[in-house]
């Protein structure tokens, strides 16, 4: 059955994974990981052998060549109907951090927020897609945080410092293939208390309209990620704090904040 959320099917949970000094793919099944023989992205196959989840370190679960974001999604956030195209900003790659890695706060900045998000992972090249083929081209969601320094935001030219500041983008734990992500629970948790409640139904710009948006000027290619923005209030991060992202059907990205080194 497809919905405005994409296909809705058997939910399968894959995981990027490093173990015994390797790096690995696999299908998350209870405590234990299904090895893949390659990367889930393209054909592959179990190769019947099992590791213990508890045993691996979870990376970000893809390796993009690009990652982009979308501003003043919910109108919770935005204040607003948010009417108008998708507000289009990019991160970087080497801001991804993996489930239980640091989210390290700049020396420099003394008001950085969490940004709980449902984030789109392309499985297929993307170019001038229109809405109604956008299933065919997102291979399945991901929880997300982009970690904002505010004060960079409203006093550089470019948010690239503000939004893509190494440990500045959690991802994960898994990728959720099979969810109508068009309907989700995403919730964020600071210190285990709720600070973010809302359904990505309430999204302003549904996926359909992200990709297609999006590949009309950016080509998006396998593995690359889409942050979908963020619901209500954020608040100031402080060393010590533990943040919790849970999406319905996907998990929980938990990452514990650190100060960063002066140097």
């Amino acid at each position: 059955m497809t919905v405005s959320g994409g296909a809705i099917g058997e939910v399968v949970k894959y995981v990027r994974y490093q173990h015994a000094g390797a790096v690995g793919y696999g299908i998350v099944d209870g405590p234990t990981v299904r090895v893949l023989n390659g990367n889930f992205l393209v054909p592959h196959a179990e190769t019947g052998e099992t590791v213990a989840l508890a045993d691996v370190t979870l990376l970000p679960p893809t390796v993009p060549t690009k990652v982009l974001a979308v501003g003043l999604n919910y109108a919770s956030h935005a204040g607003g109907s948010g009417a108008g195209n998708p507000q289009l900003f990019a991160k970087l790659p080497s801001s991804l951090v993996g489930h239980g890695d640091a989210i390290v706060l700049p020396p420099d900045s003394d008001n950085v927020h969490y940004e709980g998000e449902m984030v789109i992972v392309i499985g297929k090249r993307a170019q001038n897609v229109p809405e109604d083929r956008v299933a065919d081209h997102v291979f399945g969601v991901s929880a997300g945080n982009d970690v904002s320094a505010r004060d960079w935001q409203s006093s550089d030219l470019q948010w690239v410092r503000a939004k893509a500041s190494d440990t500045f983008g959690p991802v994960g734990p898994v990728v959720a293939r099979g969810l109508d992500y068009g309907n989700l629970l995403l919730e964020t948790r600071v210190n285990g208390e709720v600070r973010q409640s809302e359904r990505t139904s309430h999204l302003i710009h549904n996926v359909a309209k992200i990709v297609s948006f999006t590949s009309r000027y950016v080509t998006l290619e396998p593995g690359d990620l889409i942050f979908t923005g963020t619901p209500g209030r954020t608040r100031r991060l402080k060393p010590g704090d533990v943040v919790e992202v849970t999406i319905e059907g996907v998990g929980t990205l938990r990452n514990r904040v650190v100060a960063g080194r002066r140097d």
